[in-house]
């Protein structure tokens, strides 16, 4: 899977990947060129007390030397170049592939893995690609072309070429062995202290209303130990290796200054070729050593181009239709035709055979036990999941035929948890029409009864919004979604339990403004409060994922048990709490 993303993902690259491989080329024959200059002067100029040709081979080697910067600096140019695209290139492709996905195979995830895979697998495998362009052509050249040099400059210290690299080999060789597992299990628990961070961080407000906070420290505290034990023992090899590769390149030096002074003194070799035999040869074993550092990125980049690969290979299982179909009219028609779903592993179905049909001007209430699927029902109109057995219909048209961006521009949803983005109130209010002005953004806030609360502020619609609406209360928070929503100007408005932030008598403001703002739109309600749904055109009492009854709240009053049921319990719990 790794060497398939860097494939894939570097195609409209090449270019820049030949520019790459010709001045690394240069380099490295520059680079290889110089101590055997630095001989040539040693041996010729110096030994001999030759100033002119010092002068003129110097000039030679300055000029080859500032070729080799040249040549190197725009290697790693091209390189860093094809590297960042790469992995813009890859995020995007993440990012891209998880929006597409159903809300279930998010949740089959985990938001904090899909989090990670987006961002740290994605820099493993750009960061080797970095590594890989900046030594690929470089470290097999200089290992091969300065074995060649060291031997064309004394054979009679071949031997510690010989000697010193597959020892290097085996060094780091096995080091790289042991990385291997740790690698695997570093991302893997980068993943666990994610999803415990970004657990505590979106529930912190429960944390302490249960006064929790000792037991989630200890959480986390475990998910961070699990981490540094791996890091621990990655940093651990990590600093065992470069010693080890120190003591290797003194060692290696120590003995060709030994055997090659004994030539040297012996008249079987000059100075200058000792000084160039010494050069190469570190050449040649820091080349090995990048190598072999480059093959300790590996692992770990193959790992999470596998993670990654993970994602990338899902079909989403709500694909979008191979032949689209545009419904003819836009009036906000919403038809479920025994309409059946199902949670992946679930025992039995949330809903089974729901069949009603929501017209424009008419509001349609449903309500029902916890648990009853009513927030479930509301999420196939939109198609945030796809039905099991039966059809959604929108305008004539089954949800699961039409581009997505018909449905979005029909359909507008208020959840259950209302969330906000960071940035302004105008911002988020302009999420589903961007071009809506600015009287028409107030006029949405005056139906969802938000204006008042958003002039206080300072700053007006301009007034910053924190991620996920934490800096505004929790029926603010529902009021600028309500008002996000009628900013779209859709054909079909959904709320999801939408008003339970609400007192009562903003509740009964909202409703009336809303009735007059949406008059000509479908509007689909769930609530658990009577009260929300007296005024409804159609209520529909959902039991066990059935509908068990339906008709006008005076009409359930008089044939519905369950309704008759829970507008009693609901009288009584306001009885209650008046006496109290």
């Amino acid at each position: 899977m790794l060497f398939t993303l860097i494939r894939r993902y570097t195609a409209g690259y090449w270019p820049w990947i030949l520019a790459v491989v010709v001045f690394q080329l240069a380099t490295t024959i520059a680079t290889l060129y110089l101590p055997s200059l630095n001989a040539q002067i040693i041996d010729e100029g110096v030994a001999r007390g030759d100033t002119d040709y010092i002068w003129r081979q110097g000039a030679v080697m300055l000029a080859v030397a500032l070729a080799q910067v040249a040549t190197a600096i725009a290697a790693v140019y091209f390189g860093s170049k094809t590297a960042m695209a790469f992995g813009r290139d890859l995020r995007r492709a993440v990012f891209r592939r998880v929006t597409a996905f159903s809300a279930q195979e998010v949740q089959s995830f985990g938001p904090a893995t899909l989090i990670t895979r987006g961002t740290n697998d994605v820099q493993q495998v750009q960061m080797l690609l970095l590594m890989g362009l900046n030594f690929m052509v470089s470290t097999p050249i200089m290992c091969i072309g300065g074995i060649i040099m060291a031997l064309r400059e004394d054979l009679g210290l071949s031997w510690l070429v010989w000697v010193s690299v597959p020892v290097l080999f085996v060094m780091v060789g096995y080091l790289v062995y042991l990385l291997i597992p740790l690698f695997r299990g570093m991302q893997t628990r980068i993943d666990g202290i994610n999803g415990v961070l970004r657990e505590q961080i979106m529930g912190i407000r429960v944390v302490r209303a249960f006064v929790r906070e000792p037991f989630e420290e200890g959480r986390f505290a475990e998910a961070n130990r699990a981490l540094t034990e791996v890091s621990l023992k990655v940093g651990a090899i990590f600093v065992l290796m470069f010693p080890l590769i120190m003591m290797l390149l003194h060692v290696a030096t120590a003995a060709v200054l030994y055997f090659g002074g004994q030539r040297v003194d012996a008249g079987e070799m000059q100075v200058g070729a000792l000084t160039a035999f010494l050069q190469y040869l570190l050449q040649i074993l820091m080349a090995v050593m990048m190598g072999t550092f480059m093959a300790m990125m590996i692992p770990r980049a193959a790992v999470s181009a596998d993670r990654i690969g993970e994602v990338l290979g899902v079909v989403p299982s709500m694909a979008a239709p191979a032949e689209p179909v545009v419904p003819a009219s836009r009036e906000g028609v919403v038809e479920f035709r025994d309409v059946t779903f199902a949670y992946p592993g679930a025992e039995a179905p949330v809903l089974s055979g729901l069949s009603f049909t929501a017209r424009p001007g008419q509001t349609v209430a449903i309500i029902g036990a916890t648990g009853s699927g009513k927030s479930t029902l509301l999420s196939l109109i939109p198609r945030l999941y796809d039905a099991a057995g039966g059809e959604v219909l929108l305008d004539g048209v089954p949800v699961d035929r039409m581009p997505r961006s018909e449905i979005t521009s029909r359909v507008a949803m208020v959840p259950q948890r209302p969330y906000l983005f960071s940035g302004s109130v105008a911002h988020n209010l302009r999420f589903g029409r961007q071009e809506a002005s600015d009287d028409e953004l107030w006029s949405a806030l005056e139906v969802a009864q938000g204006a008042d609360f958003v002039r206080e502020k300072p700053q007006g619609l301009l007034a910053p919004i924190a991620q996920g609406g934490t800096n505004v209360s929790g029926g603010q928070r529902q009021r600028l979604c309500i008002a996000r929503a009628l900013v779209a100007e859709p054909a079909v408005y959904l709320f999801d339990d939408s008003f339970s932030a609400l007192d009562v008598a903003t509740d009964a403001r909202l409703r009336r403004a809303l009735r007059e703002r949406t008059r000509e739109a479908t509007v689909i309600i769930v609530a658990q409060r009577v009260s929300t749904i007296v005024d409804a055109d159609q209520i529909l009492v959902l039991d066990g994922g059935r509908i068990v009854d339906r008709g006008t709240h005076e009409e359930l009053l008089g044939t519905s048990p369950t309704y008759q049921e829970i507008v009693q319990s609901q009288i009584t719990a306001e009885e209650v709490g008046e006496t109290a």
